[in-house]
């Protein structure tokens, strides 16, 4: 297919487009500014044999990005005030700190959230529990030592789970 047919095609198509979008947001009724949009696309898809196959098209290409589709697909839901705060206060924590889940949880109760906000709040930033193990054991070893057996205790007291804390300990090459 050339080059300029092609374009045309995809161009047909975005006025078709244009146009299903105008007559639903319209309501189907004609306006006289929309009558002669309506009358250029019929010319254009009338004298394009291949018009529906310009609709077509279009979808049928791969896209490179599909979990940012995805990610747009989820509906949204509105957040309270406390969740929105709870989501931004454990985002805070994280930002300069290491944390097992329970334990994040746990300071933002101490910080007055409910256990359902917090819950929340620690949930929304789907954070890599194993890095913020590897994490907190390069900090605990920043300032002390420890053996293997002794950094896996005081991870899994900050309450990371037995696996996390081994996938920490192994990290930071204990």
């Amino acid at each position: 297919m050339s080059r300029g047919k092609k374009a045309g095609l995809i161009g047909a198509g975005i006025l078709t487009g244009l146009v299903a979008i105008g007559v639903a947001a319209g309501g189907g009724g004609e306006t006289p500014a929309a009558a002669p949009v309506a009358a250029a696309t019929t010319r254009t898809v009338s004298t394009k044999p291949a018009a529906t196959e310009a609709v077509a098209e279009p979808v049928a290409e791969p896209t490179t990005e599909p979990a940012a589709t995805e990610a747009v697909a989820e509906p949204t839901k509105e957040l309270t005030v406390a969740q929105q705060n709870a989501v931004e206060k454990a985002a805070d924590y994280l930002s300069y700190s290491s944390f097992s889940r329970s334990g994040l949880i746990k300071q933002l109760k101490f910080e007055g959230f409910s256990t359902k906000d917090a819950t929340f709040g620690v949930d929304a930033q789907k954070a890599d529990w194993n890095e913020q193990a590897a994490k907190k054991a390069a900090e605990y070893l920043d300032f002390s030592s420890f053996s293997r057996s002794g950094l896996i205790k005081q991870l899994k007291f900050e309450g990371f789970t037995t696996k996390q804390a081994n996938y920490g300990v192994k990290k930071v090459g204990l």
